[in-house]
């Protein structure tokens, strides 16, 4: 299992645009569609990687505690899915529902929106405030697959928190770790 840190996108960056379809719905949605009120969490992540799969429940609670506070959240998977066809959009249409995710889970099959993300690994978390500017990007935790930190979504949980009392998110982010994307 490769353990790929994130690149940490410098924090005030705003959000880069995409429209993706949803492998859910069906439906292609922009960013300003899903856009949050208070915070946008926009979640790159992909059907096999343990360190995502490690974390689903963690990332579905934080959804459902925070949907209704004016928290948006947004999936994608830029995987390669020629050669890694465990993460093709119709498998992904299937864990989303085993899992019940609460947000839309995005297909960027041209890997461009990773890529303006800078995004490196599944799990890789980004959360912007209202305006659209990055807050906190890194991990969700510290809890990986094996080492028996229980999955509490305290980073980001915080992180959050932070953005709807209108106070200063901490500057100290940890990477997130994880597979690393898989590229074409």
């Amino acid at each position: 299992m490769a353990r790929t840190p994130s690149n940490m996108m410098p924090l005030g960056t705003i959000a880069p645009e995409f429209e993706l379809p949803d492998t859910v719905s069906g439906d292609n949605i922009n960013l300003n569609a899903i856009k949050g009120n208070n915070a946008t969490l926009i979640m790159f992540i992909c059907n096999h990687c343990p360190f995502v799969i490690h974390v689903n429940n963690g990332i579905v609670s934080l959804a459902n505690t925070f949907k209704d506070m004016g928290v948006s959240f947004v999936a994608i998977s830029s995987n390669d899915v020629e050669n890694y066809p465990q993460d093709a959009p119709h498998l992904m249409k299937e864990v989303a529902k085993k899992e019940r995710y609460p947000f839309p889970y995005l297909y960027d099959e041209t890997q461009e929106i990773a890529k303006a993300y800078d995004a490196a690994c599944t799990p890789d978390f980004f959360l912007f405030d209202g305006n659209l500017k990055l807050v906190y990007r890194g991990q969700l935790d510290d809890s990986r697959p094996g080492n028996n930190i229980p999955v509490t979504g305290s980073d980001i949980h915080e992180a959050i928190s932070a953005v709807i009392s209108g106070k200063e998110v901490s500057n100290i982010q940890k990477p997130s770790i994880g597979c690393n994307i898989k590229w074409k």
